[in-house]
């Protein structure tokens, strides 16, 4: 995986793998099918998915056992049955679309110095060139960590993310190119458009940066790598997922609060954060010495927060002196 993927793709393989097991039950069936690629992630995620809830179901992959090797392959393997493709032949890239993104691989893409002909290629974001001129400020508000109005009106999650989409595909806010390492062991590059949710993880992330104390917020970053992995990963139904999932819900407790952010040709900059929990003392934060915080106390403290490194540099001394 990459550190600036926000998980499009592999957040939506459980609920996929959740529902194709509900409906299998529901009819019946004692094995699933789906399409995934013998080289992809998603067929190590939607086999984990599916075996976790239903161990003893059989699962089909046509792309591991029929002799198709290739998107080519599969094209013609339409053509020949008569199935209407909704793409042209220059467009046969391997896309992924939800609500929360859309991803593109292969073709050019998959020569890592090829630089992408986003005019061709993006469809919910602009390019910086073609954003408009004049900026736009979006204001979300967030109740213990989930976002409930946008621009002072109360919008549902979905509608919330498709407004944002467009607002923020607009301004070409949410395009990344990146090569990414996948489950089964080899490298492949992808341009991601995730136009709403790289605003949401930016507002978020702002107001948490307010709101909580330093060791839960490094903490927090830390656990997110793992969760991060865990969920590309496909390992979505796991004791550990669940236990990072009930520590992040704990530290939103008091992630309410409003985050302006200004949108501009594929940027985004802060315009302020207001927290009723806000930890930010202007007494204590101020250059201008206030009751709180006294500067002559910040010696002692140096002196043994430096202790160890004194001590050590002492007997760095004392054993040249051997020498």
């Amino acid at each position: 995986m990459c550190s600036s993927d926000l998980l499009g793709t592999s957040i939506a393989r459980p609920l996929i793998a959740k529902t194709l097991v509900t409906k299998a039950r529901e009819f019946g069936a004692t094995a699933i099918c789906h399409g995934a690629t013998g080289k992809g992630n998603d067929q190590v995620r939607f086999d984990l998915g599916i075996w976790a809830l239903a161990p003893e179901m059989k699962i089909i992959a046509p792309w591991r056992v029929w002799d198709i090797k290739s998107r080519e392959d599969a094209v013609d393997y339409c053509i020949e049955h008569d199935n209407k493709l909704n793409m042209p032949a220059n467009q046969l890239y391997s896309r992924d679309k939800n609500i929360w993104h859309l991803s593109h691989e292969g073709l050019e893409l998959e020569k890592p110095d090829t630089a992408p002909d986003y005019d061709r290629l993006l469809m919910l974001c602009a390019t910086p060139e073609k954003a408009p001129d004049q900026a736009e400020i979006v204001d979300i508000y967030f109740d213990k960590g989930i976002p409930t109005r946008l621009n002072g009106k109360e919008i549902g999650g979905v509608d919330l993310v498709f407004e944002l989409n467009k607002v923020a595909g607009k301004h070409g806010v949410g395009v990344i190119d990146m090569v990414e390492n996948r489950v089964v062991g080899m490298k492949s590059r992808g341009i991601y458009e995730t136009p709403g949710g790289t605003v949401l993880y930016y507002a978020h992330n702002e107001l948490e940066r307010l709101c909580l104390d330093r060791q839960t917020y490094s903490f927090k970053a830390t656990a997110s790598v793992t969760f991060s992995e865990l969920v590309y990963n496909g390992m979505w139904f796991t004791p550990l997922r669940e236990a990072i999932s009930a520590f992040v819900d704990k530290t939103q407790e008091n992630v309410t609060g409003n985050v302006k952010l200004k949108l501009y040709k594929g940027n985004i900059i802060p315009q302020g954060v207001t927290s009723p929990y806000s930890l930010y003392s202007e007494e204590i934060s101020s250059f201008t010495t206030g009751s709180l915080y006294d500067h002559k106390d910040a010696e002692g403290f140096i002196k043994l927060y430096g202790l160890p490194l004194r001590v050590r540099a002492m007997m760095q001394q004392q054993t040249k002196d051997l020498e």
